[in-house]
């Protein structure tokens, strides 16, 4: 029987299938303005366009993490890039033949394209519950938050590379680019991307019992119970599964919500220039992906509640102070402290889906990744309408939205704690 690969090859495959599923919707934000002028498009109808990919990533999560249970991960991985090459293939070949003057008329095929640009974002869940599956509980920490902290990556990387891009090659050129940059990343996950050893028994036709032993043998620790529909079901029911929900949400969301936000306060109320809002809004998203991959480790060593409970102080105290500071170098400070506090807790999250919810990972990790990930799609309009109410002032004052989540997510976490003290079978 022709066993493949190893947990290293699963979470390089994972890892690098997410970070080239964010190319598809990296363009959206920057260029907005171009579909603007092309399809004559007011506020409401451009702030839909550049949100649709956010909204598909954060959706389809849910359907296809809870297939993980079922297959492996390997095939709804693949089939969400598949996706997202569609759709950013869609929109270059859109632009190529009817850019700028066959443009009227076309919103809704842009509308169309950009939700299944959004499928690359929808990737994670499904890694999630991949790379849990590949990994003992006690490596849980380490594997996610690399997995999720280096695939994070790419929003700030695209956010440094794309106006040097759009500046030299022009903004259909830049399309068709990150299309060949998609494709790439999909061939490669094709190639390297595995499933974890059960799987792969079942599918060579061992009975569930056998692949099970077999798959013990190589290290497995977690296995699923159930097909798609067990698993969102099984883990729906498990209060914790959306005490994990309300703490993703202001942490992954909020990573998603503030990526897109910093440009507009770095420019509209501190005052800087584009190019220079662009940059520290990159510095937030780099520094907070890469410490993902060390709140996995603390996580691992300390638990994942004690960690997130430190991490969500300090986004707490940070999204207070932003909320009144004016004085630039402390504004830049705090939002460095608030980048490591938000990875960090983002990490430490994900690293108790597998501990509550050990026989249905998938499908908890599509509700939490899924449901969480809605939070980049939902706060920034929230925090735009508290703009619109008090000006200028308005962009430090929409910090106030993560001060009263965090509040909501310390009490959650407080509650996980104490019931975790009467539960004492449950290992981190």
């Amino acid at each position: 029987m022709n066993i493949k690969g190893n947990s290293s090859r699963g979470l390089l495959g994972t890892t690098l299938g997410f970070f080239f599923g964010f190319a598809a919707v990296a363009l959206y934000g920057p260029t907005a303005i171009k579909f603007k002028e092309a399809m004559d498009l007011s506020p409401a109808m451009l702030g839909l366009l550049i949100a649709i990919p956010a909204l598909s990533g954060s959706l389809l999560r849910i359907p296809f993490g809870a297939w993980v249970d079922t297959t492996g991960g390997k095939k709804p991985f693949f089939i969400l890039m598949l996706l997202s090459l569609i759709g950013l293939g869609g929109v270059t070949l859109l632009l190529v033949t009817s850019y700028p003057d066959g443009m009227k008329g076309m919103y809704g095929l842009v509308l169309f394209f950009g939700f299944l640009s959004g499928s690359g974002i929808a990737t994670f869940s499904v890694g999630i519950g991949q790379t849990s599956y590949w990994f003992p509980r006690k490596q849980q920490g380490f594997a996610l938050g690399t997995f999720g902290g280096l695939g994070n990556l790419a929003p700030g990387l695209f956010s440094i590379i794309l106006p040097v891009f759009l500046t030299y090659y022009g903004f259909i050129s830049a399309y068709f680019a990150w299309f060949l940059f998609l494709l790439l990343g999909t061939i490669l996950y094709g190639i390297i991307g595995v499933n974890a050893y059960y799987f792969q028994y079942r599918k060579a036709g061992l009975s569930d019992q056998e692949a099970k032993a077999k798959a013990s043998q190589n290290g497995q620790e977690i296995f699923p119970t159930g097909g798609v529909k067990d698993s969102l079901v099984n883990s729906a029911k498990i209060k914790n599964t959306w005490a994990l929900v309300v703490l993703y949400f202001t942490t992954f969301g909020g990573f998603i919500a503030l990526t897109a936000w910093f440009p507009t306060y770095w420019s509209e109320f501190q005052q800087f220039a584009p190019i220079k809002a662009g940059l520290f809004t990159a510095i937030f998203s780099i520094l907070a992906s890469l410490m993902r991959v060390y709140g996995g480790k603390l996580a691992d060593t300390f638990g994942g509640e004690k960690v997130a409970l430190l991490s969500m102080f300090t986004i707490l105290s940070t999204a207070a102070i932003l909320s009144f500071s004016s004085n630039i170098l402390l504004s830049i400070l705090i939002v460095v402290l608030l980048a490591v506090g938000m990875g960090i807790a983002n990490a430490a999250i994900f690293k108790l889906v597998p501990v509550y919810v050990p026989k249905a990972v998938g499908g908890a990790a599509g509700w939490v990744g899924g449901l969480g990930a809605f939070g980049g799609f939902a706060l920034p309009p929230i925090m735009g309408a508290i703009a619109g109410k008090l000006g200028t002032v308005g962009y430090a004052r929409g910090f106030i939205v993560f001060v009263i989540l965090s509040l909501v997510n310390l009490a959650i976490i407080y509650v996980l704690i104490n019931k975790k003290r009467n539960q004492p079978t449950i290992t981190n």
